[in-house]
């Protein structure tokens, strides 16, 4: 019994990643894409002038990296750009006036939003979280709070970069997307 030829083994074509579209896409969209996740003009500049990454771990990293060369003004920049976040759906009217009340006793003691990484929390999980946040970081001394939020600030870069360019990136906003200011 003759047998023809082998077939080599089926391939999957390659797909490109999300971040292999954000490394190819023109310098104004990467920018764009960058500011919408940072809220800071340098910092997005810095990321964007750097491209290609590798992986998300490297862009991760770098975006930690760049952030710690941010001075006072554009860390105020990053935050002006910051709101408050979206509580899920159904969540209690008693939780959005606790939230609010705190939000505003926390803006009116720091002069801006209060920001908190979501990190793995789960959306039903954030209102309570971020009322224990702002509880929490409303007794901070000035200068240690300026020390937190920068450290947010960059857990939320990662976290919508990570959302953005991560293998099953996406275009929409986070659980901690912006809401409306009460």
């Amino acid at each position: 019994m003759t047998r023809g030829p082998t077939l080599p083994a089926h391939r999957s074509p390659y797909l490109p990643t999300p971040l292999d579209a954000f490394n190819l896409a023109p310098a104004d969209e990467a920018r764009a894409l960058l500011e919408r996740c940072l809220r800071s003009s340098r910092w997005a500049d810095r990321l964007a002038e750097h491209r290609p990454y590798p992986d998300l771990p490297a862009l991760l990293a770098a975006a930690d990296e760049a952030a710690y060369d941010l001075d006072q003004t554009e860390l105020a920049e990053a935050l002006a750009g910051e709101s408050l976040p979206r509580l899920p759906e159904g969540t209690y009217s008693a939780a959005h006036t606790a939230l609010d009340a705190a939000h505003a006793a926390y803006e009116a003691r720091f002069g801006h939003v209060f920001v908190i990484s979501p990190g793995d929390t789960p959306p039903e999980e954030l209102p309570d979280r971020v009322l224990e946040g702002i509880r929490s970081r409303l007794t901070n001394d000035p200068d240690d709070e300026r020390v937190v939020v920068a450290e947010e600030l960059r857990g939320l870069a990662r976290h919508r970069l990570a959302l953005h360019l991560g293998p099953t990136g996406c275009r929409t906003t986070s659980d901690y997307a912006p809401r409306p200011h009460a």
